[in-house]
Order: structure tokens, then C-alpha cells, then sequence
């Protein structure tokens, strides 16, 4: 539901009721609300609401002030490149993510299927912002105060079904998940995976960390939904169980047999009869050659073994055990159901995630790009398998903080892989249609004198898709072992351009493009300041930390 002053102050009044907020200071909220000049004012003010001592989620906040300065987004032509029109066209930006985060609200407002972050939690890679130190007080909490303000506009992005994911380690769990709480609700946390990510630490001290967690929410509050918003786990089951074939292989895949009597509670005498074998005998439950009520029936109905055996999904398999001397089974067939209609077997996906190392993220980067030039990268298998179990067709993914750009990597092997199993399955399927955003700060580090953005993201993606370097070399180690992934990719970086700048050709008008947001071109003017004035004051806040008292 969209905010309104009237919704945001029935929320101060709730956490009244609930004891979290004083009653003289939800007074004081309510007539500030009242008097905003705006509603983005206003849902920064009931914002300062939010901080609940009660939980233990205590921190300061940095909230958004206006600047005289428009952040917009500027195509980078170098670094762009198109190689199959008719394959999807993903994004890069580079710069500042709350700023890219503004920007995309103008296009993607409720549009983003998945999103999955991997923010910089580690006390050694936290950037000036948004450094963590594990001695301070939960009230000083740098990461949270960075988080906060870009989950906000992050929510805004996802669609209405939309899923987030974001890892973290176990040090900042227990806050990370308070906060997200916070801004996305407690009913709408799904679960939090915990992921095996190595299997052995030789050299910790005490207990090693063997595992990591990954949380997830949903925009979507209702759980009766959840079934049709996660898919199935199509990898899930064990295909060696599949060992048997006949003359329908072809068509329904291998099969296993199992039995069609079974004893238990809920008897039913029209499912105790009798089923002729081929010499002839009758064989009823329990390996009966007679009528008796013991409690075992058949598991299907009378007709549908006629049916069974005349369409070949009835087998009759010799038992020395069985009284009349045969077993009577139905096929389990790999890709039909017992009505022979298409199937894909699958479970629902668990949130135990194992098979996957973090080692196997850093043999990726050095294939592509090099040794040592990027710290833990997460591996494409993990990003994948968490894309996977979202049920959407054609989704849009964003990552805003995409590092060396994994999630990109591994959409583009998604939608390869789809065709992959189209194929396995004697179905035509093309090759997936996701596409992804990602966003990511040009951080120079000792191992990237340009920038991460520069030597590692641009360089990763332009490697793997056109199979060559921009500078048209091909002499790197994962092109010996696959094939480009083609597709498309624009790289914007983020500008600024002053709000008051009437300089002819160098004003808010003139520089900003609206085809870099899925505008056609303008036909006039006039136009073009509306549709400005009316997106583009969001992009020119900046954040101003607001400290609460102990």
C-alpha cells in the first residue's frame, strides 16, 4: 500500500498501542507529519519513529536533505557494448548505489523482481561510510545507519511479489535482521538460509565458521501467496533412482517401480479387488489371493489399473513372498506424472544450502580476471540457486552491491542453462529472458588502482559475454573452457549537473537523457522540464546523520 500522512500517522498511533513510542512523542511526530511540506517529508519524519530501543535496534540514522545538485545517469560508451539485439540488455551503473537506487525509482518503481545484496560487512571492507568497528556500542552502528536509508528505496524498487536476499555474517545477523524487520515488516521474512560455505577452518581459533546466512523477505505479506512466489527445487531429487527404461523412454523418460498395495488406517473396500496376472492368477492386496479385509487395499482405484495397464504404467514383477506369486507395481516415470501428464520432478527448496564453497566464487575470478585482485567473491552456483527458487517469468534482478559482479554472471548462466534443460527434456526451450541490474562504487583498493567498477565488474562481464577484453584480447583462462554468453550491456556512470544551471546546452534539461529511462525522446520541450521537475528532486538528497539520544 502506498504511504499517505493519514497511513503514516495511524502507524506512530500503533506504536503507541504497542508501547514502543511515548505517547508526547508520537504527538510531537503526528503534528510535524501534519504540517510536512510533502510526503517524502513526511515519511522522514514518522521515519524518526522507527529507532526501537525495545527490539535492541538502536542506531543513528542518516536521513535525506535536499542539495542544489541533480544526480542522473550518463551512458558510458566505451564501456557499453551490444552484441544480439535479440537477447536482453542489462545494466551496469557505476557510482554511489543510494544514488543509483534514487535514480532507478524513476523507471523501476515496483518493478524489480529480486534483489539480492552482499553488503560489506566485514570490518576490513566496510569504505569510509560505512566502517564497522566491533568494539562500538549497538548505538553507533555504521552499517546499520548505511543499510537503512537504501532498503527504504529498495522496497519501493521490488514489485508487489517481489523477493530480497542478503548475505551476512553471523557478527551482524541478529541486527541486520531486526532492521529488515523494521523496514519490510516481520511478516514478510520468509526464512534465512544458512549456507555451508567451506568445509573445514584448520586454522581458526576456538570454533571454526563454517557457515553463513543469507536472510530473505518478501514483499508480499500474505504466506498463503508464498507457494505461487517460490518455485520448486527441479535439482532436488536423485535421478539415479531412475534406472529402468521400456519402450515408452522416449517419451516419459526412465522409471522405478513401486508398489501398488498398501496397508494403514484408511481402508476402503472398493479398493480391495482383485487384478488378473499374466498366468492368469488373481492377486489382491498384500499378495492375497483371496477377499479378506486385513487392511490393505490397492493405492489406485479399480479403473484406473484398467488404464494402467493398457497405456503401460502397470508392471508385474515375480515375488517368491507374495502368495500369488507376483508383486503388482506402477512406473514412476522421470518426466510424466501417473496420468502421463508432463512433469518436472522437484521439491521445495530447503534452507540448508550445501554442495556450494565460497573457494569456488574466488576460482571464477581468477580465470577471468586474474589472482588476487578481488577479496571473497560469492560463487555464481549460490547467486543462482537463490534466483531459482523465485517463480518468475522473464524477472528483472537488481544488486546494488554488485562487487566483481557475480549476480550478473550468474543470470546470464541461468538463462543459458534453461535451454540446456529444454533440450534434456525433448522440449525446445529457448534461452532464459532475465535480465539484471547492478550497481557499484568505483572503490580504488591496492589490487584496483582504477577502481572495482573499472578493472574488475566492466572487465568480468565484458569477458564472459563477448568473450575478449575491451582491448581485444582473448588470452584469459575461462574462455579455454566456455562459450561468451552474448547479450547486451549499458554502463552508466552517475553525474551531477547544478539545479540553478541555465548555461545554454549544459542545463538540467539539456544533459539529462530520458531514453536512459524508457523514455522516447521527447517532442517538445516543454515536455521534457515537466517529466524533469516531477522525477528528478528525489535524486538531488543527500544523507545527514541525525543523532539520537541514549
Amino acid at each position: 500500500m502506498n504511504a499517505t500522512k493519514e497511513s503514516l500517522i495511524a502507524e506512530i498511533e500503533k506504536r503507541v498501542s504497542d508501547k514502543i513510542l511515548e505517547q508526547s512523542n508520537a504527538d510531537l511526530l503526528i503534528k510535524l507529519i501534519k504540517n510536512a511540506d510533502s510526503l517524502d517529508e513526511a515519511i522522514n519524519i514518522a521515519a524518526l519513529g522507527t529507532t526501537y530501543k525495545r527490539t535492541g535496534l538502536h542506531f543513528d540514522k542518516r536521513l535525506e536533505k535536499m542539495s542544489d545538485t541533480i544526480k542522473y545517469f550518463k551512458k558510458n560508451e566505451k564501456l557499453s557494448f551490444h552484441t544480439d539485439d535479440n537477447k536482453p540488455t542489462h545494466k551496469l551503473i557505476i557510482g554511489d548505489n543510494y544514488e543509483a537506487l534514487q535514480n532507478l525509482l524513476i523507471q523501476y518503481r515496483g518493478k524489480i523482481d529480486v534483489i539480492y545484496i552482499d553488503p560489506p560487512y566485514g570490518k576490513d571492507s566496510m569504505g569510509e561510510f560505512a566502517k564497522t568497528n566491533y568494539q562500538n556500542a549497538i548505538t553507533r552502528d555504521n552499517l546499520l545507519s548505511m543499510l537503512y536509508p537504501r532498503l527504504v528505496l529498495a522496497k519501493q524498487l521490488l514489485s508487489d511479489s517481489g523477493v530480497i536476499f542478503c548475505s551476512i555474517d553471523d557478527r551482524n545477523f541478529s541486527y541486520v535482521r531486526c532492521l529488515f524487520d523494521e523496514v519490510f515488516g516481520e511478516n514478510r521474512f520468509v526464512c534465512n538460509y544458512i549456507w555451508h560455505k567451506k568445509t573445514g577452518a584448520s586454522d581458526a581459533k576456538g570454533i571454526a565458521v563454517i557457515t553463513e546466512y543469507i536472510l530473505v523477505y518478501c514483499n508480499n505479506e500474505d504466506p498463503s501467496n508464498w507457494n505461487d512466489i517460490f518455485t520448486q527445487n527441479y535439482e532436488s531429487f536423485d535421478t539415479k533412482r531412475y534406472r529402468f527404461t521400456d519402450e515408452y523412454k522416449d517419451e516419459r523418460g526412465n522409471y522405478y517401480p513401486d508398489n501398488l498395495d498398501r496397508g494403514g488406517l484408511n481402508y476402503s473396500d472398493s479398493m480391495n479387488y482383485g487384478i488378473e496376472c499374466p498366468d492368469g492368477k488373481i492377486a489382491f492386496p498384500n499378495g492375497r489371493t483371496k477377499y479378506e479385509n486385513d487392511g490393505w487395499i490397492w493405492k489406485w482405484s479399480k479403473e484406473k489399473v484398467k488404464w494402467g495397464i493398457e497405456n503401460g504404467f502397470i508392471e508385474f514383477r515375480k515375488s517368491k513372498d507374495k502368495p500369488c506369486g507376483w508383486s503388482v507395481c506402477y512406473k514412476n516415470y522421470l518426466y510424466v506424472d501417473n496420468e502421463n501428464n508432463p512433469i518436472k520432478r522437484s521439491a521445495p527448496f530447503k534452507n540448508l544450502i550445501t554442495g556450494i564453497l565460497n573457494g569456488e566464487g574466488t576460482e571464477d575470478i581468477k580465470d577471468i580476471i586474474g589472482k588476487n585482485i578481488f577479496k571473497n567473491p560469492k560463487p555464481i552456483e549460490l547467486i543462482s540457486y537463490l534466483i531459482k527458487s523465485v517463480n518468475k517469468y522473464s524477472p528483472i534482478i537488481l544488486d546494488f552491491f554488485a562487487g566483481s559482479g557475480t549476480t550478473g554472471h550468474a543470470v546470464l548462466d541461468l538463462n543459458r542453462s534453461e535451454a540446456k534443460e529444454g533440450d534434456l527434456l525433448n522440449d525446445k526451450t529457448p534461452e532464459g529472458n532475465r535480465t539484471f541490474i547492478l550497481c557499484q562504487l568505483n572503490e580504488k583498493t591496492d589490487t584496483t588502482p582504477n577502481g572495482i567498477a573499472y578493472d574488475v565488474t566492466t572487465k568480468r562481464l565484458k569477458r564472459i559475454m563477448t568473450g575478449e577484453c575491451y582491448d581485444g584480447s582473448n588470452n584469459f583462462e575461462w574462455i579455454k573452457k566456455n562459450k561468451p554468453y552474448g547479450g547486451n550491456l549499458d554502463v552508466y556512470e552517475i553525474v551531477g549537473v547544478s539545479n540553478f544551471e541555465w548555461t545554454n546546452g549544459k542545463t538540467p534539461f539539456d544533459v539529462i537523457d530520458e531514453t536512459l529511462y524508457g523514455k522516447e525522446k521527447f517532442a517538445t520541450i516543454k515536455e521534457k522540464i515537466e517529466w524533469v521537475c516531477s522525477n528528478f528532486d528525489k535524486t538531488q538528497k543527500y544523507l545527514e546523520q541525525v543523532k539520537q539520544e541514549d
